[in-house]
């Protein structure tokens, strides 16, 4: 039904005095189907709301009412004015006439007289829960408060719509609610055992007018905060607390009715969780108009205080430590007491371990037997109930493996009233040790170097053995076990280092730091004989000096096939020494031609000679300290060639791309090195040394360094007394063949202060030497001198030469149709003149062979044209066959036309 909230508003707006009396304006409705077809959600407006009544609350309780709007416009935070009366709810009234004021959000002076000391005292009062809710609190209701509440917000929307208040019933019953014990709460608490069985109780009533139900709920409290145990709800229903669901699927936990109104908590078997203080929390529920349950008021009343007394159990062993013999029996006892009574069961476990601790879970079970007196099966091992109090362990045939720490742990069972089993108490005795003795074999160990080294790299080889063995069974194995131990100063700390151990399988473990070396062979243990080991370094080195011991452990075979050591016998230490002497190593450098010139081959020779180093081998590496600056090696020194171990050569920083077979390092003697540097130039000035290395063999065929050691320096130095000049020649082609031309070019170059080039003149000749190794004498070819004149030698045969100046600074030689008396070395040797003064410059070679023609470019031309000709002629004869038969020598056949008739049928004729 749509009312109007126009009347309500303008009531309202009077009464503050912000409108005066006007007539109401249209009914909303009216506007709703004046703007139905402009505005279809124009019919939407704000909405108030309250619970839906009537409400029934308990005399003396505090009662909220909240009130919420929504769909609004303006500000977010709402205001709210509550009123009240008297007047009984109708759904046909929207304002009642003796309505009074009882508070305000936005208005101070809203509150009625009648209601301000109720309001100013804080017993009633507005509880804002957010922009568009605040709640009525009534702190005591009186039955004088039960009537009609009315929630009002003032407009703030552009446009009046919806309802702006709204009311609900309040119905103010009296107090019919009682809770209580059926005794007096005790000042000293209640003592119980563990185990037993307690009931608490409690009376809880209602005599209310209206139809009310109660929720009863037990509750307890071993800490800070209650705990709930067992509750009937309001509707009937049995609802266990978190800690309790368990027990109460198994009946242990149990909430039942008892006469009138009696509420009685049944607990069986009593657990140390239980111990408190105990309380009954009653509520009175009663069902809305919205059909909801509303909780009207609570009461409690504390019922009793629990102390649970745990059961007292001694388990304890008859014997204490104790040591038998191997194959012997092992006998203990396990004595039990309790204080407990009545019907109650035993369950005892023998345990195992090898650790004091009984706590530990690797403890291995024996037996056991359980609360039905139900052993578990052992073929060695029995258990058997001497009395209610006594369980007796038998372990027959014991062995070494059976030494360790016995326990036993018992535990009380008692019958809880669904017929299961409750575990109320376990306790484990104190361990004893038993120490199983074996008997040991005898034997001795002896360890001998039969292999010492003298030197470093030698091999080293021990043997272990085993002598005198007496009392040693069928069942006993030996294995061993390697120690190194290095030799240290008397104050230091001994450090055993294990080499290798073997396992009763005789499987091999090396230890971390050889394990590498075990594994290239440098290091071989071995078991030659029946008792003897042995260990074998293939190559000794430094590091393996110091004392050597072997341990021979001795073990018996068990009962379970396992392998337990009964004994260790420890050698008398080896030691592995030899004397260590410095290494030493001296080099030196002879220079084989005391004196030379530029362009001439500079020779030294290395000779090495070393000590205390075994079978040596020498590397070789050739340095120059160069006297001119050098930019690409500004620290001075130049790695020029070297030659390893192995002998091979390397050119290291050899530079110089028009000398790159220039520099030869080779090896004369096994302690003698030769070094030859061709073609000597003013920029190869310096001092020359030889960087010798020393390498002995390691193990695997590797190479250890030993020792470096350096020469002597060899001084090249050239004496100039002006400009230093520097002549190279240069050929178009090192291999020339018969009849062709070839250029040779003479160039020279200035280093220093250069003159100029018109103070300057040369004089060039150039010569040839017909042989490899330079041993013949030079014959003269041709020459220039200063003032440009050209001499030519006479020569015997048809090839010819010419002489020319190309630049002030280069020269060619050519030879025309080459011969083979053309073969050899040519160098060319030049003299400049300079303000009267001469210098000699270097001189320079160049080699060239001559080869004779090959008949293959001899012959490659004319073969060349005659297979293509032969191709040609035989593709055109083949195209002119082809034509001929397809067109000239083709005629014409006539055959006789024969006459095709078909056989006629016989019938037909």
């Amino acid at each position: 039904m749509i009312v109007e909230p126009f009347s309500s508003l303008r009531t309202g707006l009077y009464l503050h005095g912000i409108l005066s009396p006007s007539p109401p304006p249209p009914p909303f409705y009216a506007n709703c189907l004046l703007s139905f077809f402009f505005l279809p959600a124009f019919c939407q407006g704000r909405i108030v709301t309250v619970p839906a009544g009537p409400l029934l609350r308990v005399e003396g309780t505090e009662v909220t009412i909240p009130c919420n709007v929504s769909q609004y416009d303006g500000p977010s935070e709402q205001n709210f004015d509550w009123e009240f009366s008297q007047q009984a709810y109708h759904p046909q009234i929207s304002y009642a006439a003796d309505s009074v004021h009882i508070a305000s959000t936005w208005d101070l002076s809203f509150t009625s007289q009648q209601y301000k000391k109720r309001v100013d005292s804080g017993e009633i009062k507005l509880r804002r829960k957010s922009n568009d809710t605040v709640e009525l609190v009534i702190g005591r209701i009186q039955p004088i408060d039960q009537g009609l509440y009315k929630c009002t917000t003032p407009s703030t929307d552009a446009i009046v719509k919806g309802n702006y208040n709204a009311m609900v019933e309040v119905k103010v019953i009296a107090d019919g609610l009682t809770v209580s014990g059926l005794k007096v709460r005790s000042l000293s608490p209640r003592s119980l055992l563990e185990g037993e069985s307690f009931e608490l109780r409690c009376a809880a009533s209602t005599n209310s007018s209206e139809h009310t139900h109660l929720y009863v709920i037990w509750e307890l409290k071993t800490g800070p905060a209650w705990q709930e145990i067992l509750s009937l709800t309001h509707e009937g229903k049995f609802q266990p607390g978190p800690e309790y669901e368990e027990r109460y699927q198994s009946g242990d936990v149990r909430l039942d009715t008892v006469a009138n109104d009696i509420y009685r908590l049944s607990v069986s078997q009593a657990l140390p969780m239980d111990e408190g203080a105990y309380r009954c929390r009653v509520s009175e529920w009663v069902k809305g108009a919205d059909s909801s349950w509303q909780k009207i008021q609570e009461k409690s009343v504390d019922i009793a205080d629990i102390v649970i007394q745990p059961t007292v159990l001694g388990v304890f062993l008859t014997r204490s430590n104790m040591s038998v013999n191997m194959r012997d029996s092992l006998d203990l006892i396990c004595n039990i007491t309790t204080d407990r009574s009545g019907i109650f069961e035993v369950e005892v476990i023998w345990y195992f371990s090898e650790s004091s601790d009984s706590t530990l879970p690797d403890a291995r079970v024996l037996l056991s037997v359980d609360r039905d007196s139900v052993v578990s099966d052992s073929t060695l091992v029995s258990l058997s109930h001497v009395d209610r109090n006594s369980y007796h362990l038998l372990v027959r045939d014991v062995g070494t493996e059976d030494s360790g720490y016995y326990f036993c742990q018992a535990s009380v069972w008692v019958l809880q009233h669904n017929g299961s089993w409750h575990k109320v108490v376990e306790r484990t005795s104190a361990p004893v040790s038993v120490v199983v003795m074996a008997l040991e074999p005898d034997y001795q160990v002896f360890l001998n170097a039969s292999k010492a080294p003298d030197f470093s790299e030698d091999p080293t080889e021990l043997e272990c053995r085993i002598l005198d063995v007496q009392n040693a069974e069928a069942n006993v194995r030996f294995t061993v076990s390697w120690y190194y131990r290095l030799p240290l100063r008397s104050d230091d700390v001994v450090i055993d280092e294990l080499l290798a151990t073997m396992d009763t399988d005789w499987t091999l473990v090396v230890g971390d730091r050889n394990k590498r070396r075990a594994q290239n062979g440098e290091i071989i243990f071995s078991k030659p004989t029946v008792d003897t080991f042995s260990l074998r370094i293939q190559w000794t080195s430094e590091t393996d000096r110091g004392d050597y011991y072997c341990i021979i452990s001795a073990w018996s075979r068990q009962r379970n096939n396992s392998w337990v050591k009964i004994k260790e016998v420890v050698s008398t230490p080896v030691s592995i020494f030899w004397p260590m002497q410095d290494y030493a190593l001296t080099v030196e450098a002879v220079k084989l031609k005391p004196f030379f010139m530029a362009g001439h081959t500079f020779e030294m020779t290395c000779k090495v000679s070393s000590q205390n180093i075994k079978s040596p081998r020498y590397s070789v590496l050739i340095t120059a300290e160069k006297l001119l600056a050098d930019q690409s090696n500004p620290n001075g020194t130049t790695r020029i060639i070297s030659l390893n171990q192995d002998s091979v050569v390397r050119r290291e920083d050899w530079t110089d791309q028009a000398r790159v077979d220039g520099v030869v390092l080779e090896k004369v003697e096994a302690n003698e090195f030769r070094y030859r540097m061709y073609q000597t130039q003013i920029s190869d000035a310096g001092l020359y040394r030889c960087v010798v290395t020393a390498w002995s063999p390691d193990g695997g065929g590797m190479w250890r360094e030993a020792v470096n050691g350096l020469s002597n320096p060899i001084q090249i130095d050239f004496q100039t007394s002006g400009p230093v000049f520097n002549i190279s020649v240069h050929s178009d082609s090192p291999t020339v063949y018969r009849g062709e031309l070839v250029n040779l070019l003479c160039i020279i170059a200035i280093e220093g202060v250069t003159p100029e080039p018109g103070d300057m003149s040369f004089d060039v000749s150039w010569f040839a030497v017909r042989s490899f190794a330079l041993d013949r004498a030079p014959v003269f070819l041709a020459s220039l001198d200063r003032k440009g004149i050209v001499t030519q030698a006479k020569r015997n045969w048809s090839s010819d030469v010419s002489l020319e100046r190309i630049s002030p600074m280069e020269f060619r030689l050519r030879i025309y149709g080459c011969e083979d008396q053309d073969f050899g070395n040519h160098y060319c040797s030049n003299k400049m003149f300079a303000f009267f003064l001469y210098w000699v410059l270097n001189d320079c070679s160049f080699f060239f062979s001559l080869s004779p023609l090959p008949v293959l470019n001899a012959f490659k031309y004319p073969l060349m044209i005659g297979i293509g000709l032969a191709t040609l002629i035989g593709l055109l004869s083949c195209l002119i066959g082809y034509c001929s038969s397809r067109w000239c020598c083709k005629k014409e056949v006539q055959e006789t036309r024969r006459e095709r008739r078909r056989l006629m049928s016989m019938e037909m004729d």
